[in-house]
């Protein structure tokens, strides 16, 4: 069975694995030690931190194999986006040139640079490796976050977002990049990426155009990829454009890749979910069911058979189940069918 829980300083090794698999434009998830071990100290630090509102904390997850102690993946969000480093966008705007005398009417698209975001927070660092892909445990790495913003709702933002991977080929070449690379910038896609992923993001502000870009004069290349994600993050997009996510015209800076977003309470796993109380026993139900434990700084959550009881607010649960949850009988659940 596969968990999700809070990293801790053990699981670097598995962390960079999953940095190392993750490929080009994974930005956050770069190889880099120091920055690894950063970000795990920090989601340590935010688990353990009592707040009342969003702030800079930072919680990344990993998703365990009870059996053999295997790191499948990790999965994150950040309570509060652009707080202590800049969070930069485009934003896709229509503008038109017309001229009645003329009889001259031209709507054409702009790319406007600029930090729309700050303050929101952020579904990020979804990765689940290869072996893993099978079956609910994609669903189970991206939904257990919208249990985590269920029940814990003033730790995060009214609005939360997603930033889609952009296309790029197997070398990392961004074809958005290339034109901007050629302008602006004179330094390749993987090396911009990485700058970004470990904070080092002052050259954006040095080198970005600052007035807005019109579209039609970028390369077809390039137009073709806005708002186009990688083919290996359509099941992602597609999860979360079920849950209710859709793009209001962001892109990435470097790839165009699409940024979606959603209000936390229209949220489909977070309208839909149940809070019940815990029964442990053996049950014979065929039912899938994504389930979390109510605690924050001990958070759990898998996918398994569960049955539930509507009438009594009741969720049977098996032993193993509640071990991997680490509840009791009498206990809190917060649950929604697969």
């Amino acid at each position: 069975m596969l968990v999700i829980r809070p990293i801790t300083e053990a699981d670097y090794p598995a962390l960079m694995r999953c940095a190392e698999e993750s490929g080009h434009g994974f930005t956050s998830l770069p190889v880099n030690e120091e920055i690894l071990r950063n970000r795990i100290s920090h989601s340590v630090e935010s688990f353990a931190k009592d707040v009342t509102e969003p702030g800079t904390e930072g919680y990344l997850m990993v998703a365990e194999d009870t059996e053999t102690g295997e790191i499948a993946g990790t999965t994150a969000i950040e309570a509060a986006i652009g707080l202590d480093t800049p969070f930069y966008t485009y934003h896709i705007s229509t503008v038109v040139h017309a001229s009645r005398r003329l009889g001259v009417h031209n709507v054409v698209k702009v790319l406007t640079f600029g930090n729309n975001y700050t303050g929101n927070s952020e579904l990020c660092t979804l990765f689940l490796r290869p072996e893993w892909r099978h079956g609910l445990n994609g669903r189970l790495l991206s939904k257990c976050r919208f249990l985590m913003l269920a029940e814990h709702k003033h730790r995060f933002s009214q609005t939360v977002l997603a930033e889609m991977r952009g296309v790029s080929d197997e070398e990392g070449h961004s074809p958005f990049w290339e034109w901007l690379r050629e302008h602006f910038f004179s330094i390749d896609f993987t090396h911009a990426d990485y700058l970004t992923g470990i904070g080092a993001k002052g050259f954006i502000a040095d080198l970005m155009p600052k007035l807005p870009i019109y579209v039609n004069l970028l390369s077809p290349e390039a137009q073709a990829v806005i708002g186009q994600v990688h083919e290996k993050t359509r099941p992602a997009l597609r999860l979360l454009e079920n849950e209710g996510f859709c793009c209001r015209g962001y892109v990435d800076i470097f790839d165009a890749g699409p940024t979606v977003e959603c209000d936390v309470r229209n949220i489909e796993t977070v309208r839909h979910s149940l809070r019940c109380t815990v029964e442990i026993g053996t049950h014979s139900s065929s039912h899938d069911y994504l389930v979390s434990n109510t605690s924050f700084a001990n958070f759990r959550a898998a996918v398994g058979k569960i049955a539930v009881d509507g009438e009594r607010n009741v969720a049977l649960i098996t032993p193993e189940m509640a071990a991997a949850l680490q509840v009791k009988n009498g206990d809190q659940v917060r649950l929604i069918a697969q």
